[in-house]
This record gives structure tokens, sequence and C-alpha cells, in this order.
């Protein structure tokens, strides 16, 4: 069963303009018990929304899990993880903070109920309406 998730990039450390030049990439760098254990639910196949924080605070586009949750890279340590993730489709329109605030189909979203995490679940009915909110 396909699940749905939203990530969460600065885009000035990377953006989703890098993310499709680069084709691919690994979603690292989770440092929170409860985004850890989001990647560790990951499956290849599931979708996520991936989203500009700090600055824009827009969804932006979709990305694809490529593979299942491993151990970080960046971290000497095996209780973080990370998952490799590629580009799925770009929204045709950014999908901005405020505008998903303003839905009540999205009012217990993670992006808002749990702000500060940066992978965090989404229910197939969030994840169709941001999505259509983007234009795809």
């Amino acid at each position: 069963m396909q699940q749905y998730w939203l990530i969460k990039s600065e885009p000035d450390v990377y953006s989703w303009e890098r993310f499709v030049r680069d084709g691919r990439t690994f979603w690292d760098g989770v440092r929170n018990y409860q985004a850890r254990n989001n990647l560790r639910a990951m499956r290849v196949g599931d979708l996520a929304v991936f989203y500009h924080s700090n600055i824009g605070k827009e969804a932006v586009g979709i990305a694809e899990i490529i593979t299942e949750a491993y151990q970080d890279p960046t971290s000497s340590t095996a209780e973080w993880l990370a998952v490799d993730v590629r580009p799925h489709k770009a929204f045709t329109t950014p999908v901005t903070l405020a505008t998903i605030k303003s839905q009540p189909e999205l009012s217990q979203i993670g992006l808002i109920k749990q702000s500060r995490l940066s992978v965090v679940a989404l229910t197939p009915e969030e994840f169709r309406c941001i999505c259509a909110l983007g234009g795809v």
C-alpha cells in the first residue's frame, strides 16, 4: 500500500531545481526521532511532497522514494537514517504555506501541527489536495 510523505528542505541548502538537476539524492541529516521513524516507515514507490522551508515556504513538487532506509552516511551512529529519492513531478503552481493553512481539508496536516518536523506523514487525501492545488 502506497504511503505519502512531506519532506522539507531549505532551498538555499538544497532546492527543487538542484534536485531535478541531480536526478536523485539521499535524504539525510534528520536528527529528530519522530522524523527518523518516518524515514524508517518509507517504502520504495512511496511519494513525498517536496517542500521549501524557511525561504519561500511552499510545496514545489513530488519526489519518489527509491530505497528504503539505511544508515545516514553523514552520521557516525546507526540510529540516524537516510533514504534515496528522485524527482517525480514538478508542481505547475507552488503551493504556499498560507494556501495550505487556508484549506479546511488540510487543517490537521503535520506541516502545521508539527511544524518543526522535516519529514511528516500525509494522508492520501492530504497528498491529493496538495497535488491538486499544485496543478498536478
